[in-house]
C-alpha cells in the first residue's frame, strides 16, 4: 500500500511536471498535439495536456550571427576571388521557421554563397573592393525575399574579406605604387607651377608699385616746382612792390626836403657833387672823354636840375 501511494505521489509529480511548461524571455516554443502543429508558447508559464501535447521546437528570437564559409567567385573579368562573410538574422515567425524548411541555417547559408557568386560575377575585380555596400545590400535583398517563406528575417550581410591571388595582389601593390609615384609628381608640377605664378605675381605687383611711385613722385616734383615757381612770383613782385614803395618815399622825402628852409641849396649842393663825381669816375675807367659843350658851366647845370626839381606838384 505505501508503495502504490509513492508511485502515485511520482505520477502527480511528473504530470504536474509536464503540465506546466516556462518559455525564457526572447524564445518561443513550438507544441505538436497527436503530431499536428497545435500553438506556440510564448514567454511564461503555459499550461499543455501531458502526453498530449509535445514541444517539437525551441527558437531563439534574439538577433543570430550567421558565419557563411568562405567561397571562390570569378568576377566579370575572370579574376578569382575568395570571399568570406558573416550574416545576421531573426526568426519572426516560430511556425515557419519550423516548418517551412527543414534546415533554415543550411537554407540561408547556401543561398547567401549563391547569391553572392552571382552578384561578385557581374562586377570587375576593382568594382569589387569598391562597391562592398552594394554587395551587401544585393546579398540582403535576395535572402529577404526568399527567407520570408521561413519566417527569418535576413537583417545585414557584411563581407569580411576579398582575397585575390597572389599575382593579383603583387600587380595591385605595383599598379599603388605607380600611382602613388604619379600623384608625386604631378604634386611637384603643381607646386613649380604654382610657384612660377607666385613669383609673376609678386614682380608685376612689384612693378605696378613701383610705376606708381614713379607716378607719384612726377606728381609731387611738380606740384612742388609748381608751388616754387609760383613762391618765386609772389617774391619778385613784392620785391617790385618794395623798391616802387622805397623809391616813391625816397621821391616824397627828397620833394620835402626841398621844400623847407635850406633844403634846395642842399640840393644844389648834393647834384653838383654828384656830376662831378661821376666826371671823375669817367676819366678812370679809360682815356677818351665825353664831355658836353657847356662842361665849364656847372653852375649852369645845377640850375637847371632844380629848375625841375621845383617844377614837380607837391605831394598830397
Amino acid at each position: 500500500m505505501p508503495y502504490i501511494a509513492i508511485a502515485l505521489g511520482i505520477v502527480v509529480l511528473i504530470f504536474i511536471a509536464k503540465t506546466f511548461r516556462v518559455v525564457p524571455q526572447q524564445h518561443a516554443y513550438v507544441i505538436e498535439r497527436l503530431g499536428r502543429y497545435h500553438g506556440t508558447l510564448n514567454p511564461g508559464l503555459n499550461i499543455v495536456i501531458p502526453f498530449i501535447d509535445r514541444l517539437a521546437y525551441r527558437h531563439d528570437l534574439r538577433e543570430i550571427p550567421l558565419d557563411v564559409p568562405s567561397q571562390i567567385c570569378i568576377t566579370k573579368d575572370n579574376t578569382q576571388l575568395q570571399v568570406d562573410g558573416i550574416l545576421y538574422f531573426q526568426i519572426t515567425d516560430a511556425k515557419l521557421a519550423s516548418y517551412g524548411s527543414s534546415n533554415y541555417v543550411m537554407a540561408i547559408t547556401q543561398l547567401a554563397q549563391t547569391t553572392l557568386r552571382s552578384v561578385i560575377g557581374r562586377m570587375e575585380l576593382d568594382r569589387t573592393f569598391e562597391e562592398r555596400d552594394e554587395i551587401n545590400r544585393t546579398v540582403v535583398s535576395a535572402l529577404d525575399e526568399a527567407a520570408s517563406s521561413w519566417g527569418v528575417k535576413v537583417l545585414r550581410y557584411e563581407i569580411k574579406d576579398l582575397t585575390p591571388p597572389k599575382e593579383i595582389l603583387h600587380a595591385m601593390q605595383q599598379q599603388i605604387t605607380a600611382e602613388r609615384e604619379k600623384r608625386a609628381l604631378i604634386a611637384a608640377s603643381e607646386g613649380r607651377k604654382q610657384e612660377q605664378i607666385n613669383i609673376a605675381t609678386g614682380e608685376r605687383e612689384s612693378s605696378i608699385k613701383r610705376s606708381e611711385g614713379e607716378k607719384q613722385a612726377a606728381i609731387n616734383e611738380s606740384e612742388g616746382a609748381k608751388q616754387a615757381a609760383i613762391n618765386n612770383a609772389e617774391g619778385e613782385a613784392e620785391a617790385i612792390r618794395l623798391v616802387a614803395r622805397a623809391t616813391a618815399e625816397a621821391v616824397h622825402m627828397v620833394a620835402q626836403t626841398v621844400r623847407q628852409q635850406g633844403g634846395l641849396e642842399a640840393a644844389n649842393l648834393k647834384l653838383a657833387e654828384q656830376y662831378i663825381a661821376a666826371f671823375a669816375e669817367l676819366a678812370k675807367k679809360g682815356n677818351t672823354m665825353i664831355l658836353p659843350t657847356n662842361a665849364a658851366d656847372v653852375a649852369g647845370m645845377v640850375a637847371t636840375a632844380m629848375q625841375a626839381v621845383r617844377q614837380q606838384p607837391p605831394s598830397h
